[in-house]
């Protein structure tokens, strides 16, 4: 398997702890009752993300921005590896990327300004660096 492939791989499964984090924490406040419910806004006493915590209500914004993160670094992983064009310098962006999401998670929970901001741009651009890589070299 290409380095590429293995960070992929690894950030989906950080995607999966991000999830159980987010998913504990939220069931630990809200219960169960509003968690498996239809969270039909009518039903609810207020809206959902009203009902976290700052810090849980943090955690469901880092793991939905890195299914977003996660579907342009998919985009960079694919185009690398089915057009042949992984080298040392596409394998170091996707580590890059990997090790900014592992960041950005404490980075966005503790609200650290504007350093989850600076962590994000760089899995970003690391991942357009991948892309372009490709279509460069």
């Amino acid at each position: 398997m290409t380095p590429e492939l293995t960070v992929l791989a690894l950030s989906a499964l950080l995607q999966g702890c991000q999830f159980g984090w987010m998913s504990i924490r939220a069931n630990l406040e809200v219960g169960p009752g509003v968690t498996t419910s239809p969270r039909d806004p009518e039903r609810l006493p207020k809206p959902l993300m009203e009902m976290f915590s700052t810090r849980t209500g943090r955690l469901i914004r880092a793991m939905n921005n890195h299914f977003e993160a996660l579907i342009l670094f998919t985009i960079a992983v694919l185009v690398v590896t089915l057009g042949d064009k992984a080298t040392g310098f596409s394998a170091a962006c996707a580590w890059t990327y990997l090790g900014a999401r592992l960041l950005y998670v404490p980075a966005y929970f503790f609200g650290w300004r504007p350093w989850r901001s600076l962590i994000w741009m760089v899995g970003f651009l690391a991942t357009m660096a991948m892309i372009l890589s490709a279509i460069l070299f």
